[in-house]
C-alpha cells in the first residue's frame, strides 16, 4: 500500500486537497472516505489505510478547505471539539456533497480504478454518506452514526443504490426519537437496511479514541466490508 496527498479540481471552482490510499494491487473498486467533524486527521488516514489494506481505493477529501485547509482535530482534546463544532456550523453542506462528487469522479477515473466507486462516512460524514445515496450516483453508500438524517428523510426516494445506517443505540447526538424516526421513514425501502447497537455510543469505530467500542466495531466493519464486496466487488483482492 502507498499514500499519498492530491488535488482535486472543484465543480465550484478551485481545488482541494485529498489523502489517497492506495493498495499494492490493481485494478481496485475506490471508496470515498468522508471526515468527521474533525477534519481528515490521523483516525481517518488510518481508516482509508485499513480500507485500502483490503483492496479498495479510498480517497479522504477535505471538506473544510473553503473555511481552513488542513484541519486536523483529536477527539481526546475537549478544546478540539469546540473548533470542530464552529467549523461545522460554518460548513456548507450542499458544497461539501459537490465535493464528494467531485471526489467520486475523480476516483471513477483514477488509472487503477474498475468504475465502481462507493462513500463511507462518520458523524457528519455519515450525513454526507446518507446525501451520496440521495443525491448522487456513488454504486453503494454506508452511514456510521449519521447526524440529522430524521431531517431530512424526504430526500429518500431518491436513492437508487443501497445504503446502509449503523446507528448507536445511546447516541447523544441521535436522539431515540430520532432513531425512530429514521426507522420507521425507511422500513419500507428495500435498498436501506439498518443496524442499530445496543449499549454504544456515538464514535463507537473512532480508532484509538475513548469513544471506541471493539464489538460493535469490529462488527460493523464486518457488516461493511461484506456490503462493499456485494456491489463494489471484493476491492482488488478478486
Amino acid at each position: 500500500m502507498t499514500t499519498q496527498n492530491v488535488t482535486i479540481s472543484a465543480f465550484s471552482g478551485g481545488s482541494f486537497s485529498a489523502y489517497l490510499a492506495i493498495p499494492d494491487t490493481q485494478p481496485c473498486a475506490g471508496i470515498v472516505l468522508i471526515q468527521e467533524i474533525l477534519g481528515v486527521n490521523d483516525n481517518m488516514r488510518q481508516t482509508a489505510d485499513a480500507y485500502a489494506r483490503e483492496g479498495y481505493l479510498v480517497l479522504v477529501p477535505d471538506l473544510y478547505w473553503r473555511l481552513k485547509p488542513g484541519i486536523e482535530l483529536d477527539p481526546e482534546k475537549q478544546d478540539h471539539w469546540a473548533q470542530a463544532f464552529e467549523l461545522l456550523k460554518a460548513l456548507d453542506i450542499d458544497n461539501g456533497v459537490e465535493d464528494l462528487k467531485a471526489s467520486l469522479s475523480f476516483l471513477r477515473q483514477y488509472p487503477s480504478s474498475t468504475g465502481k466507486v462507493g462513500s463511507v462516512g462518520f458523524c457528519l460524514g455519515g450525513k454526507l454518506a446518507y446525501f451520496m445515496a440521495t443525491r448522487s450516483d456513488a454504486d453503494a453508500n454506508v452511514s456510521y452514526y449519521g447526524v440529522e438524517i430524521d431531517q431530512n428523510l424526504a430526500e429518500a426516494t431518491k436513492i437508487q443504490k443501497p445504503l446502509i445506517l449503523h446507528m448507536a443505540a445511546n447516541d447523544e447526538y441521535v436522539s431515540p426519537s430520532a432513531q425512530t424516526t429514521i426507522q420507521q421513514g425507511l422500513k419500507d425501502n428495500p435498498l436501506v437496511t439498518i443496524y442499530r447497537y445496543e449499549g454504544v455510543s456515538h464514535g463507537f469505530s473512532r480508532i484509538n479514541s475513548s469513544a471506541y467500542r471493539k464489538e460493535a466495531a469490529e462488527l460493523a466493519g464486518d457488516r461493511t466490508l461484506a456490503f462493499l464486496k456485494q456491489h463494489l466487488g471484493s476491492g482488488s483482492k478478486v
